[in-house]
C-alpha cells in the first residue's frame, strides 16, 4: 500500500511539473543604447549619430548629433528623468548644431517612458512625446 500510494504522489508531481503555463513576453529593459529617430516632433536627420546609452549605474551617455552628452538618470516603472551634467564642445554644421539643440532642450523636460511596438517614447508631464528613440 505505502509503495502505492508513493508512485501515485510521484505520478502526480511529475504531471503537474510537466504543465505548461504561457510565459508572459519579458518587457523591453531600458539598459542599452538607444537610436534617436526623433526630437520635439521633428525626424532627425538621416545617418545622424544621436543616441542614449542607459547604464545599469543610472548613468547615461550619448551623442546628441554633434557633441557626447552623459549624466544621470533616475527610472522607476513608467518614471524617468534624465539629469544630464554635461556634453563635449566642438562645432558642427549648422544643422546638426539645430538638431543637437533640439535634443539638449528635450531631454530636461522628460518625465516618463512608455515602449511601444519596439519603440522607446520618452514623454514630459503632460504625456507629450519629446524623443523617439530605437533599439541599436
Amino acid at each position: 500500500m505505502l509503495k502505492q500510494i508513493s508512485l501515485g504522489a510521484s505520478l502526480l508531481m511529475l504531471l503537474v511539473g510537466c504543465q505548461s503555463t504561457p510565459e508572459a513576453a519579458p518587457p523591453l529593459e531600458l539598459i542599452g543604447t538607444w537610436q534617436i529617430e526623433e526630437a520635439a516632433g521633428k525626424p532627425l536627420i538621416d545617418y545622424s549619430p544621436a543616441q542614449l546609452t542607459f547604464a545599469a549605474d543610472n548613468k547615461f551617455s550619448g551623442n546628441n548629433s554633434c557633441n557626447n552628452i552623459f549624466g544621470d538618470y533616475v527610472h522607476e516603472d513608467s518614471v524617468l528623468r534624465l539629469s544630464p551634467a554635461g556634453s563635449s564642445k566642438k562645432a558642427c554644421v549648422d544643422a546638426l548644431m539645430q538638431q543637437e539643440q533640439r535634443i539638449m532642450q528635450v531631454l530636461t523636460r522628460i518625465n516618463r517612458l512608455r515602449f511601444t511596438q519596439g519603440k522607446l517614447i520618452l514623454l514630459d508631464e503632460r504625456g507629450h512625446k519629446q524623443l523617439v528613440l530605437s533599439r541599436r
